[in-house]
This record gives C-alpha cells, sequence and structure tokens, in this order.
C-alpha cells in the first residue's frame, strides 16, 4: 500500500493549480477512496493496538496476582519450616536449612531518641544505622534497643 504522502501528491497533480480545475476526475475519485481506504487502515491498526494493549495490561495484572499468590504461599511455608525445624539445620542432596543471628533496631519511644540520631525530615526520618553504631559501642540509647534475631536461610 501506498504512503498518504504519495497519495496526496497524485491527488495534487489531478487538479491545474493555476485554475483550479480539475484534470482528470475520475483519477481523482479513485485517488480519494485509496486515501480514505489508507485512513481507515490507519485508524483500525491503532484501535487493534490499543485492544492488544489493553489485554496485554489485564493479563499481566493476572500474572501480578498469582505472583503474590505464590510469594505469600511461599512465605507461609517458611514459617511452617522454622516451626518444624524449631532452629535446628537441615539438610539432604537436594536442599538445605541454615540459620544465621541478625541484630535490628526496634524503637521503642521516638520521643526520647537524643536529637543526633535525626535525619532530616523524609520518610526515613531517623537514623537507624546511627543508633546501632552508639549502642555497639556501648552507649546507652533511650527510646531505642538492639534485638537479636535468628534469620533462616534456605536454599
Amino acid at each position: 500500500m501506498r504512503s498518504l504522502y504519495e497519495i496526496d501528491n497524485d491527488i495534487l497533480e489531478c487538479v491545474d493549480m493555476e485554475t483550479g480545475e480539475i484534470i482528470d476526475e475520475e483519477k481523482l475519485n479513485a485517488l480519494e477512496m485509496e486515501r480514505e481506504k489508507k485512513i481507515e487502515a490507519v485508524i483500525l491498526w491503532r484501535k487493534d493496538l490499543i485492544a492488544e494493549a489493553d489485554a496485554v495490561k489485564a493479563e499481566g495484572a493476572k500474572l501480578y496476582k498469582r505472583g503474590k499468590i505464590c510469594e505469600n504461599k511461599a512465605e507461609q511455608l517458611k514459617k511452617w519450616i522454622e516451626y518444624a525445624l524449631a532452629g535446628d539445620k537441615f539438610k539432604t542432596d537436594r536442599c538445605s536449612v541454615l540459620y544465621r543471628k541478625t541484630t535490628s533496631i526496634v524503637i521503642d519511644d521516638v520521643y526520647a531518641l537524643p536529637a543526633d540520631v535525626w535525619k532530616e525530615l523524609s520518610e526515613e526520618w531517623i537514623s537507624k544505622s546511627k543508633i546501632k553504631e552508639m549502642l555497639e559501642a556501648g552507649k546507652e540509647v533511650k527510646g531505642a534497643h538492639q534485638e537479636e534475631k535468628q534469620g533462616i536461610i534456605i536454599r
């Protein structure tokens, strides 16, 4: 199919530019029909693309939902494994479960925290790394404490 530019140029050739008179009316009508078909084809192509995009988005939403279901089930199974093993290591040829000690900072009272652990106003407005440094250095930080946890590693 020819480009719209080529069709428009051929339409201009059917008209005398000085007088505005139509030179070949039959050819002009055929070209205008070809132009309409071209425009219609592009409009229909666009509609098809929009429909396909909507279908892909809908399928993506379904896949995302299925992925979340799988992640949630995996998290439930992880908790079951932690309960079943109760801190014991487990190993076979195909899988293993290990444990690692981790620490986390727990904020008990935001208002009791010292001024030097505050950051500028943002979503994370307290520097937990600063609190951790202070606690590991043996300083007492009012309003916060450090908890040791046992993190599970499943391979």
